[in-house]
């Protein structure tokens, strides 16, 4: 007569973009898993790197409190955001409020699109007692070098015809003429406070890694506006120099992310923390691995990219440490075992390809994201999991 092992499984999962949040997927993992191992003990986790979704992974697992304001909006609108607040540490998503998803197609303009909303984020932060404040990036829809930002803490600008704080908070294409930026007041106001970077991009601001040249068209911008903040970026960097330590913040590794966001992060003497790495300290993913047999996480699409940062590689690199074995389950799966064995990745299994599989359509994937999902679980769990 066959025994039964029970399994203790870790669950955390990046969002599956477009479909399911973090939280979600985990929810639909954990459904199915217990279709098939009903006595395995599971732990939901769920994960993201800086960008959308990074409050929400983190509220999910930390005691803290959920502070809800509304932000100025990547083109000026009144939109909602929160910070979170676990004991003297605040966490502030920066794409809360200046998130390319809050940009219509049509109306995507990256010389125009602001990040004074993270600015208010981030004073509502100091406002509410924070020593330490993590900014996680990533997903924006701006490319103002954090201008927007510097204004909102209340930074100063002039041009040649004198007083331009107001250009501060136009856009990118705006800050071409601004000829000196005084930061006093924000560094002011951010004193005693530890100021983080939460980013997996370490691209610097300007080049052809930075910045404009590396996502700009991706926020909408044309050949020739790419040019045109590239140039308005340089002069902007020039007019806000280097920090009192003496320090270009504009070469630094991050600067660039978030359409420049990090580089006005690092001038005012944050610390950049790759996104996923501080996202797991912060959870204690290590601790929980150990105390795990299994780690299952996944994401909306397997890829090459996801092997350079994203949350599916770190979480695998953290189980490989502990010596736990990882398996990936996605929407879909586009890189071999040859490819993401290495990275401590001990399997990989796609909806699509079960779907496929199985004769249902590809297309139930996006009309039933959870059901499919929960139900690549339960067949999962059959190999790594039940009667031994």
């Amino acid at each position: 007569m066959g025994t039964v092992r029970h399994m203790r499984v870790l669950i955390a999962p990046d969002k599956f973009a477009g479909t399911l949040t973090a939280r979600q997927a985990a929810e639909a993992i954990a459904e199915g898993w217990r279709r098939t191992a009903p006595t395995d003990e599971l732990e939901l986790v769920p994960v993201a790197d800086g960008g959308p979704g990074f409050l929400d992974a983190l509220q999910a697992s930390l005691d803290g409190e959920l502070l809800p304001l509304t932000v100025q909006g990547p083109l000026g609108e009144p939109v909602p955001a929160a910070v979170l607040r676990v004991g003297g540490a605040a966490y502030v998503e920066a794409a809360q409020a200046c998130g390319l998803h809050l940009v219509p197609a049509d109306r995507r303009d990256p010389t125009r699109t602001t990040t004074y909303g993270v600015g208010e984020l981030v004073l509502a932060a100091v406002v509410a007692g924070a020593r330490r404040i993590v900014v996680g990036m990533g997903g924006s829809g701006t490319n103002d070098g954090g201008a927007g930002m510097l204004a909102a803490l209340g930074a100063r600008a002039t041009d040649a015809a004198g007083d331009a704080t107001a250009a501060l908070a136009q856009g990118g294409g705006a800050l071409g003429a601004i000829t000196a930026v005084d930061l006093a007041v924000p560094r002011q106001r951010l004193a005693g406070v530890q100021l983080v970077a939460a980013t997996d991009v370490d691209n610097p601001l300007l080049g052809l890694r930075g910045a404009t040249g590396g996502y700009g068209p991706q926020k909408g911008a044309t050949p020739e506006q790419v040019m045109a903040l590239e140039g308005a970026l340089e002069r902007y960097a020039a007019a806000v120099g280097r920090r009192p330590d003496g320090k270009d913040p504009a070469v630094a590794l991050g600067a660039g992310a978030a359409g420049g966001l990090g580089y006005a992060l690092l001038a005012l003497g944050a610390e950049r923390a790759p996104g996923i790495e501080s996202v797991l300290a912060t959870l204690g993913l290590a601790d929980r691995i150990a105390a795990a047999d299994l780690v299952v996480t996944g994401e909306g699409c397997f890829d090459w990219q996801s092997l350079r940062g994203k949350v599916v590689a770190g979480v695998a690199a953290a189980a490989q440490g502990q010596g736990r074995p990882a398996l990936v389950l996605a929407g879909r799966v586009e890189v071999d075992a040859r490819e993401y064995a290495p990275h401590g990745i001990s399997g990989a299994l796609g909806v699509v390809d079960d779907l496929q599989a199985r004769g249902r359509r590809e297309q139930e994937a996006f009309e039933r994201p959870a059901g499919a999902l929960a139900d690549l679980a339960a067949r999962a769990a059959r190999t790594w999991s039940g009667p031994a």
